[in-house]
């Protein structure tokens, strides 16, 4: 069988990058010899030069060209991790032009209500109840997709894709370490991230938006005040130093200013700021060699878990319900809710917990991955299942 992966929605963000290869090593382990074309955005040549250099076997559908040959030769469609159904047009176009089966891979559910979310729910959701399978990627998802009407053959929670990435950069993550005096399991990575990230920085044909950018303002405090309280916690009693790192090319500027020029010189000298940004496979290179991760983004937590490594998650109500996966997989006490003073406040002690007794830690991390593992290994058997009955 040959298989149309359409996935990859952006490169600015390393956990966005991560959906793609996650997907493929899941494939790869659990359908030896699959054949799979991506369709992705369009992706930047070191994005590009790593997933290939991974999966050298991998075609890609980018010209028109390629594109009219994959849904001719392909098939099977599966549409990849995503906050929403991102590739809709795509998997609209192939249920219209093909008529062959397809399925989706841990998504969360854009809903009407949902604000700044895409605004053609009816024209989004069209097809998605003749799917062979729909895996939503956090059980509030499950839950709306089926008040909706929007039941497929079979649904159910399925876990985000990028939990399965195996990327490795280790001499890149061990030179950085090295040269900063981080030592194995000796070190937190903490990732910073503002209420909306201001796309308008990356992409200069994206206007200014004066809306997310006050309310970014309003809340920047509120938001980084307690990792701040944990960083000096796990400096002064928890015996490890901290990493400052990004997961999108906007949280640098966010880390050193919120963060690091916001600690007493002596908290300062057991930090290390990461000035630029990183490729997603040195970046899980890096959080394997760390005992464990926090702050505000979702998906170096979902990597971090995929490898065992204990992970903390801030949330708040501009969010998906992405964050839920954390209750989900058995990690609802390492979930934050930064809009709950109660949560607020015991953010830091959780942080300290993990850096105190590491090894616990770890083992929660190994569990909730087990849980992440069987989960998808039911969507594997979908996937079986429909490429067999086809």
């Amino acid at each position: 069988m040959h298989l149309l992966l359409r996935s990859s929605w952006q490169n600015v963000n390393i956990g966005d990058v991560a959906h793609t290869p996650g997907v493929l090593a899941l494939l790869e382990k659990a359908i030896p010899g699959l054949e799979v074309t991506l369709w992705p955005n369009p992706l930047e040549p070191e994005v590009k030069a790593m997933i290939v250099k991974r999966f050298p076997r991998l075609h890609l559908a980018e010209t028109p060209a390629e594109k009219k040959r994959a849904l001719r030769d392909c098939g099977f469609f599966l549409h990849g991790s995503g906050p929403y159904l991102v590739g809709w047009r795509e998997l609209n176009q192939w249920a219209e032009e093909t008529g062959k089966p397809f399925g989706v891979f841990g998504i969360t559910l854009a809903r009407p209500a949902d604000p700044g979310r895409m605004p053609e729910h009816e024209a989004m959701y069209r097809h998605l109840p003749e799917a062979d399978f729909v895996y939503y990627r956090d059980s509030p998802s499950l839950d709306a997709a089926r008040a909706m009407g929007l039941a497929s053959r079979h649904d159910g929670f399925g876990p985000d894709g990028a939990f399965s990435v195996d990327l490795a950069n280790a001499p890149a993550a061990e030179a950085f370490t090295r040269t900063h005096g981080l030592e194995k399991g000796k070190f937190l990575c903490c990732i910073p991230k503002l209420r909306f990230t201001p796309y308008w920085i990356l992409h200069p044909e994206q206007a200014f938006d004066p809306a997310k950018h006050a309310r970014n303002e309003a809340m920047k405090e509120n938001d980084h005040e307690p990792l701040r309280r944990a960083i000096r916690s796990v400096v002064a009693e928890g015996g490890m130093k901290i990493l400052l790192c990004p997961e999108d090319r906007t949280q640098m500027r966010v880390g050193k200013e919120l963060l690091y020029d916001r600690l007493e010189p002596e908290v300062r000298e057991r930090v290390v700021w990461r000035p630029d940004h990183w490729l997603t496979d040195e970046a899980l290179s890096t959080y394997r060699l760390s005992a464990g991760l926090f702050g505000h983004e979702q998906h170096s937590p979902i990597m971090a878990i995929g490898a065992g490594i204990p992970a903390c998650v801030g949330r708040w109500a501009e969010q998906t319900t992405k964050g839920f996966m954390w209750k989900d997989i058995g990690l609802g006490d390492w979930l934050f809710d930064l809009d709950a003073e109660s949560d607020r406040a015991r953010y830091p002690d959780a942080v300290l917990e993990i850096a105190r007794n590491p090894a616990a830690a770890t083992e929660k991390a190994l569990a909730a991955r087990a849980r992440v593992r069987e989960a998808q290994a039911g969507m594997i058997a979908s996937l079986k299942a429909s490429l067999g009955s086809h």
